[in-house]
Protein backbone atom coordinates (compact mmCIF):
# COMPACT_ATOMS: atom_id res chain seq x y z
CA UNK A 1 0.00 0.00 0.00
CA UNK A 2 1.56 3.25 -1.09
CA UNK A 3 -0.49 6.66 0.13
CA UNK A 4 -2.86 6.17 2.95
CA UNK A 5 -5.96 7.96 2.21
CA UNK A 6 -7.48 10.75 4.19
CA UNK A 7 -10.91 10.74 4.71
CA UNK A 8 -13.36 13.43 6.33
CA UNK A 9 -16.73 13.09 8.00
CA UNK A 10 -19.06 15.52 8.53
CA UNK A 11 -22.75 14.80 10.28
CA UNK A 12 -25.34 16.93 10.59
CA UNK A 13 -25.93 15.91 14.00
CA UNK A 14 -22.32 15.06 14.80
CA UNK A 15 -21.85 11.77 14.30
CA UNK A 16 -19.76 9.50 11.80
CA UNK A 17 -17.00 7.75 14.41
CA UNK A 18 -18.59 4.27 13.31
CA UNK A 19 -17.97 5.60 9.43
CA UNK A 20 -14.36 6.38 10.73
CA UNK A 21 -13.97 3.04 12.69
CA UNK A 22 -14.44 1.65 9.27
CA UNK A 23 -11.83 3.79 7.67
CA UNK A 24 -9.20 2.92 9.92
CA UNK A 25 -9.69 -0.91 9.93
CA UNK A 26 -9.49 -0.39 6.03
CA UNK A 27 -6.21 0.82 6.82
CA UNK A 28 -7.10 4.81 6.37
CA UNK A 29 -6.91 7.69 7.70
CA UNK A 30 -9.75 9.56 9.39
CA UNK A 31 -10.97 12.93 10.47
CA UNK A 32 -14.74 13.20 12.09
CA UNK A 33 -15.44 16.99 11.92
CA UNK A 34 -16.31 17.27 15.65
CA UNK A 35 -20.22 19.18 16.58
CA UNK A 36 -23.35 19.89 15.13
CA UNK A 37 -23.58 20.83 11.49
CA UNK A 38 -20.67 19.44 10.63
CA UNK A 39 -21.34 18.40 7.01
CA UNK A 40 -21.62 22.27 6.38
CA UNK A 41 -17.77 22.26 7.24
CA UNK A 42 -16.83 19.33 5.06
CA UNK A 43 -15.19 21.28 2.02
CA UNK A 44 -13.54 23.74 4.34
CA UNK A 45 -11.82 20.50 6.79
CA UNK A 46 -11.23 18.50 3.21
CA UNK A 47 -9.00 21.45 2.02
CA UNK A 48 -7.10 22.01 5.13
CA UNK A 49 -6.23 18.31 6.04
CA UNK A 50 -5.65 17.63 1.99
CA UNK A 51 -8.49 14.46 2.11
CA UNK A 52 -8.92 12.34 -0.74
CA UNK A 53 -12.27 11.84 -0.11
CA UNK A 54 -15.12 13.59 2.11
CA UNK A 55 -18.15 11.94 3.25
CA UNK A 56 -21.34 14.42 4.16
CA UNK A 57 -24.32 12.65 6.00
CA UNK A 58 -27.70 14.65 6.93
CA UNK A 59 -31.29 14.23 6.07
CA UNK A 60 -31.18 15.17 2.72
CA UNK A 61 -28.21 13.30 1.51
CA UNK A 62 -26.70 16.81 0.07
CA UNK A 63 -26.36 19.75 1.70
CA UNK A 64 -22.23 19.36 2.94
CA UNK A 65 -21.32 17.91 0.04
CA UNK A 66 -22.98 20.40 -2.25
CA UNK A 67 -21.09 23.20 -0.18
CA UNK A 68 -18.07 21.71 -0.88
CA UNK A 69 -18.35 21.22 -4.58
CA UNK A 70 -20.05 24.51 -5.21
CA UNK A 71 -16.66 26.18 -3.04
CA UNK A 72 -13.91 23.71 -3.77
CA UNK A 73 -14.90 22.04 -7.06
CA UNK A 74 -14.90 18.49 -5.68
CA UNK A 75 -16.75 16.41 -7.62
CA UNK A 76 -20.06 15.29 -6.15
CA UNK A 77 -22.35 12.72 -5.86
CA UNK A 78 -25.57 13.33 -3.09
CA UNK A 79 -28.75 11.97 -2.19
CA UNK A 80 -27.22 8.58 -1.18
CA UNK A 81 -28.63 5.92 0.58
CA UNK A 82 -26.56 2.84 -0.02
CA UNK A 83 -23.23 1.74 0.73
CA UNK A 84 -23.26 0.81 -3.20
CA UNK A 85 -24.00 3.50 -4.32
CA UNK A 86 -20.98 4.99 -2.35
CA UNK A 87 -18.73 2.44 -3.76
CA UNK A 88 -19.66 3.16 -7.29
CA UNK A 89 -19.57 7.07 -6.99
CA UNK A 90 -15.83 6.68 -5.25
CA UNK A 91 -15.07 4.10 -8.76
CA UNK A 92 -16.42 6.79 -10.90
CA UNK A 93 -14.02 9.45 -8.96
CA UNK A 94 -16.54 11.12 -7.15
CA UNK A 95 -14.45 12.65 -3.72
CA UNK A 96 -17.64 13.64 -1.65
CA UNK A 97 -20.12 11.40 -1.14
CA UNK A 98 -23.32 12.74 0.39
CA UNK A 99 -25.33 10.56 2.38
CA UNK A 100 -28.69 10.47 4.40
CA UNK A 101 -28.10 9.53 7.90
CA UNK A 102 -25.86 5.96 7.80
CA UNK A 103 -23.33 6.19 10.95
CA UNK A 104 -22.35 2.61 10.21
CA UNK A 105 -18.64 0.78 10.31
CA UNK A 106 -19.07 -1.10 7.12
CA UNK A 107 -19.72 2.20 4.66
CA UNK A 108 -16.22 4.09 5.55
CA UNK A 109 -14.75 0.06 5.33
CA UNK A 110 -15.80 -0.39 1.55
CA UNK A 111 -15.31 3.52 1.18
CA UNK A 112 -11.75 2.76 1.77
CA UNK A 113 -11.19 -0.51 0.30
CA UNK A 114 -12.52 0.65 -2.70
CA UNK A 115 -10.49 3.95 -2.75
CA UNK A 116 -7.37 1.73 -2.49
CA UNK A 117 -8.29 -0.82 -4.86
CA UNK A 118 -8.52 2.00 -7.69
CA UNK A 119 -4.90 3.68 -6.46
Amino acid sequence: MGKKVVVVIGDRLGKGQKVAAGVEAAGGEAYTIPGMAADMKLGDVMKEKGADIGISFCGSGGAGALMAANKYKYKCRYGMRSIDEGVTAVKDGIEVLGFGFMDVEELGRRITETWYSIH
